[in-house]
């Protein structure tokens, strides 16, 4: 069976789903559309027989799409899901789900209605050391985690806009607080606070806060902190360290390293983690088996309701409850 696939949004995560995709057989790259009917046409010339759109309409209604992965900025979410769902075709969307919560709600009640098949991409979950770090906290008790996004800003113009990302805890730290959430549980109530100390200065236009502190409070009775700043010439931390009664769990993009006082164990992620994301979702397009899934959207809002939570609880000083 051949899953015929259409894109919304060419741009740099696109790329990164299509390298993937052009592996896998059975997979045909039938469509794509952007509001740069330029970039559109330049990528779907890469793929025999694709076609370029510049009317998200025309794509959806004139071309047979058996799933569409959504990679648009923050800001652009909205039309393209609702379009979706009424024509029920599946989705793989890109994080953040958006850049308020009432967006990205009402997407999820008609999903959840349609029980569309969907897919989230919070690539981390789908790494080895997620798996093992879920093994191990299972004969273990976590007490508390220490979460960190610490590097420099994206140069591209709608991130260091407020209005157009939703600031770095929504657009990039998500990943941090989903990896959270995957792990150890439920938030119940956030407290931040957000400061612009130089990037304001440094790039014209930004109005995004350049450093970040949120305290959680987990279902569990754990206490998590999650920091995050884009205002570093150097890539700094970025990971999630787990403090349990055994030992300490340090996450990273590239290892899993496990402190106990019998000394360190590393788990190395050897797979794409990414590759295993995209492998799921065509799975469950050809055999309608969601398992392999480990975000959907009706998962993923909550861990995007915690970010908004986050930029609320910064604005009004106050802690914000998720219950």
């Amino acid at each position: 069976m051949t899953i015929k696939l259409g894109f919304i949004g060419s741009g740099g995560i696109a790329e990164h789903h299509l390298k993937n995709l052009v592996q896998m057989d059975g997979v045909e790259l039938s469509a794509f559309y952007d509001v740069d009917i330029q970039r559109a046409q330049n990528i779907a010339s890469n793929h025999l027989g694709a076609k370029a759109f510049s009317n998200l309409d025309d794509m959806l209604d004139s071309t047979k799409l058996d799933g569409v992965y959504v990679c648009v900025p923050p800001m652009a979410h909205g039309p393209a899901e609702h379009k979706l769902v009424e024509r029920g075709i599946p989705f793989l969307v890109e994080k953040p789900l958006g850049i308020n919560h009432e967006v990205p709600l009402a997407i999820g009640d008609k999903v959840k209605a349609s029980k569309l098949i969907t897919s989230v991409g919070y690539h981390w979950r789908y790494d080895e050391s997620a798996r093992v770090a879920k093994r191990l906290l299972a004969d273990s008790k976590a007490g508390m985690a220490l979460g960190y996004w610490m590097g420099g800003m994206p140069m591209v113009p709608w991130w260091r806009v407020q209005a157009g990302s939703g600031g770095q805890f929504v657009e990039q730290t998500t990943h941090i607080v989903d990896l959270l959430r995957y792990l150890c549980g439920e938030v119940r109530e956030v407290y931040a606070a957000y400061g612009l100390q130089v990037m304001g200065e440094q790039v014209e236009g930004t109005d995004v806060p350049d450093v970040g502190s949120v305290t959680l409070k987990l279902a569990n009775g754990m206490i998590a902190t999650i920091s995050n700043t884009c205002l570093l010439p150097i890539g700094h931390h970025v990971g999630l360290d787990i403090y349990t009664n055994k030992g300490v769990l340090e996450l990273r993009s590239n290892a899993l390293r496990e402190l106990t006082t019998d000394g360190t164990k590393t788990y190395s992620n050897v797979t794409n983690p990414y590759f295993i994301e995209d492998e799921a979702f065509i799975h469950a397009l050809r055999t309608s088996d969601t398992s392999r899934i480990l975000s959907n959207y009706e998962d993923s809002l909550l861990t995007h309701a915690v970010t908004i939570a986050a930029n609320e609880s910064a604005v009004s000083g106050k802690p914000i409850s998720l219950i």
